[in-house]
């Protein structure tokens, strides 16, 4: 894994002018447990997680079966728009989230994974500190990166390394057709983080370096600074 260094954008102006703050890389420089939260309704919070996870390498995804209703399967086209090879995916849906939990910790114990994906809807009993202390623990000994996406849920204690919440927004313009969806973008908040300041940005997907492109979150585009990009994988 190699990342760029990091650069520092602008926070939106204020009365004592730009704040500068330090850009988060999207993946730590050793593997760790992230949680990103989205809305019931949002979905993108799965492509904001595609895009950390390294190109080409398999994967274990576990969802429970509310999120598979509400959230729908991965779809395989939109897989490799990640990255993702779908004949190397290992998909499992469980009927309860103890299950998903337990598939996520065992499927850490295989380093040779590229990632281990989770999606559990809404707040059950079985997520608690203690299970996400033992997947932070997991994936940081194998060194393989692990996330938990949570849907429609609150954001309790957790051993998580990296806590998000990701709003999906309008695709940026494409390059060569003005009717056609361009690069995904996310708004996103790192509101905790062990090993990096917490902030809020706008990010959007750079599919041929396969990288997040974080810049400051301005509600006025004129006074966006050019993206600070980051090399997720290498």
């Amino acid at each position: 894994m190699t990342l760029l260094p990091i650069r520092r954008v602008s926070e939106p102006f204020s009365k004592g002018g730009a704040a500068p703050r330090l850009v988060p890389p999207p993946l730590a420089k050793s593997a760790q447990l992230a949680e990103v939260f989205a809305q019931s309704r949002d979905m993108g919070a799965t492509g904001f997680t595609l895009a950390q996870v390294p190109p080409g390498r398999p994967i274990v995804w576990v969802l429970d079966r509310m999120a598979a209703q509400q959230a729908g399967w991965p779809y395989g086209p939109g897989l490799r728009g990640f990255g993702v090879d779908p004949d190397r995916l290992v998909l499992v849906c469980a009927r309860r989230a103890a299950d998903v939990l337990w598939s996520m910790e065992e499927a850490l114990a295989c380093r040779s994974l590229g990632a281990v994906i989770g999606e559990i809807w809404g707040m059950p009993k079985a997520l608690d500190f203690t299970v996400t202390k033992r997947l932070a623990i997991r994936a940081e000994r194998s060194g393989v990166p692990c996330f938990l996406i949570r849907y429609a849920a609150e954001e309790t204690l957790s051993a998580a390394r990296r806590r998000w919440r990701v709003t999906t927004l309008a695709s940026a313009p494409h390059p060569f057709d003005p009717r056609a969806p361009g690069a995904p973008r996310w708004r996103t908040t790192l509101f905790r983080a062990r090993d990096t300041r917490p902030g809020a940005w706008e990010a959007s997907y750079e599919r041929q370096a396969h990288r997040l492109d974080f810049s400051a979150a301005v509600s006025d585009p004129a006074l966006a600074e050019e993206p600070a990009r980051q090399q997720v994988w290498g």
